[in-house]
């Protein structure tokens, strides 16, 4: 079993945006974002259906940034 060092709070990664070079906002996992129940549900099983082809096997959480000054979101997989 992995654990992601962001959702956990162990480490906080920090971005600029590419687009105005602004310090993007961690939102969450992504998953967290596809309907209601996605928060509820198990982190393994929701990894098989984020259409993001390494974050099962290669142990890998995605996770949302966002640029508060210019609204661009980014998915950054974290390794755990």
């Amino acid at each position: 079993m992995s654990v992601c060092p962001v959702c956990n709070g162990f480490r906080d990664v920090y971005l600029i945006c590419t687009n105005c070079g602004e310090p993007m906002l961690e939102s969450g996992r992504i998953m967290d974002f596809y309907d209601n129940y996605s928060p509820y549900m198990e982190i393994d099983i929701m990894k098989m259906e984020d259409n993001y082809p390494d974050t099962k096997s290669g142990d890998k959480c995605p996770h949302l940034y966002s640029c508060p000054n210019c609204h661009q979101d980014e998915v950054i997989l974290i390794k755990e």
